[in-house]
């Protein structure tokens, strides 16, 4: 499998990793053994890149993906986890609701500041059972996740003191590159204006249908050598399903202009004899600045499939059809 450089740094990724959400019971369950197995199931398929977060199964992706990383030589892969959210325990009975399926006794508390990082960075160690993490990304700063008054006071840590916690673990050696885990653009051209990052992985908003990134991001990106790892290619799902009943559309049911949307697009993939999937899997990577696209389950039969849809040879012709449906 190709590889590609993360931003000015040394490291280079997979063109696809493993996103580690699913393994953390995201929207279903996933048993240890499911999990273990989709994990293999992409190494086997030549993935390197692995990505989780404390937040993903409040720990219980971190531990799964630690375990199955340790006997690995750690030259052979690439692991990124995130930031942002501290893990306190409480009991069974107030453990919150964020849609993930048996997680682990944790709730969590949102901390910014360098001492929220540093303390974030020493769990992950824990949780994982590794001495190294490659990259860092700050989870959810924005106020696509906090709202504009919340996220106020969050960025406002990040920039104040945070973001100096990601320098120095950088700087030590500690991590290779930082950079920002979040769903908007907005906040990623605020953070970037104001502070040199490495990378940012971006869910949903750089994909076949949603091309919000390119509103000034990717120019900035270029410039700045700042590489882009793309999660949610699919947009939770409707461009893996098509425009059916009960599609869902950036965590939630689709309305009826996406549908309408996605409509035509599954039209144009019909009409060039593709699955709209194979296009939606390719389309990030024909951008450069591009390094990895993240393939997120916690089933070896969809990781299988997924694979199976790089192979398929999508024309220009088809990429330049779609653009009228897409959302700038």
């Amino acid at each position: 499998m190709d590889i590609r450089k993360i931003g000015k740094t040394p490291l280079a990724v997979t063109q696809f990793g493993f996103g580690g959400a699913a393994i953390g019971g995201l929207y279903r369950e996933c048993t240890r053994e499911a999990a273990m197995e989709t994990l293999q199931t992409a190494w086997d398929a030549g993935l390197r890149y692995f990505d989780t977060a404390p937040f993903y199964g409040f720990g219980l992706s971190e531990r799964r993906t630690g375990d199955f990383l340790r006997s690995k030589p750690r030259e052979t892969y690439v692991l990124s986890t995130k930031v942002g959210r501290l893990l306190r325990p409480v009991p069974e009975d107030q453990v919150p609701d964020y849609s993930y399926f048996n997680p682990l006794p944790f709730t969590v508390d949102y901390d910014y500041t360098y001492d929220g990082i540093m303390r974030s960075f020493e769990f992950s160690y824990a949780r994982l059972g590794l001495n190294q993490i490659d990259i860092l990304y700050v989870h959810d700063i924005g106020a696509y996740t906090h709202g504009a008054e919340k996220n106020a006071v969050y960025q406002r840590q990040l920039l104040d003191s945070g973001m100096k916690a990601l320098e120095d673990l950088k700087s030590s050696g500690a991590i290779s590159a930082y950079g920002l885990g979040v769903n908007e653009v907005e906040v990623c051209l605020d953070v970037i204006a104001r502070h040199p990052i490495d990378c940012i992985l971006l869910a949903g908003r750089y994909s076949l249908l949603d091309r919000s990134a390119e509103r000034g991001l990717l120019e900035v990106c270029r410039k700045q050598q700042i590489s882009l790892v793309i999660g949610g290619v699919f947009n939770s799902g409707i461009l893996a399903t098509g425009p059916v009943p009960g599609a869902n559309f950036d965590y939630g049911p689709a309305s009826d202009d996406i549908l309408a949307r996605v409509r035509a697009m599954q039209a144009i993939a019909e009409a060039n004899s593709i699955p709209l999937a194979a296009a939606a899997m390719q389309f990030p990577l024909r951008e450069p600045v591009v390094a990895n696209v993240l393939i997120g389950t916690a089933k070896p039969s969809s990781l299988t499939r997924n694979m199976e849809l790089l192979k398929v040879d999508v024309p220009d012709a088809a990429y330049s059809a779609f653009e009228p449906f897409t959302i700038q």
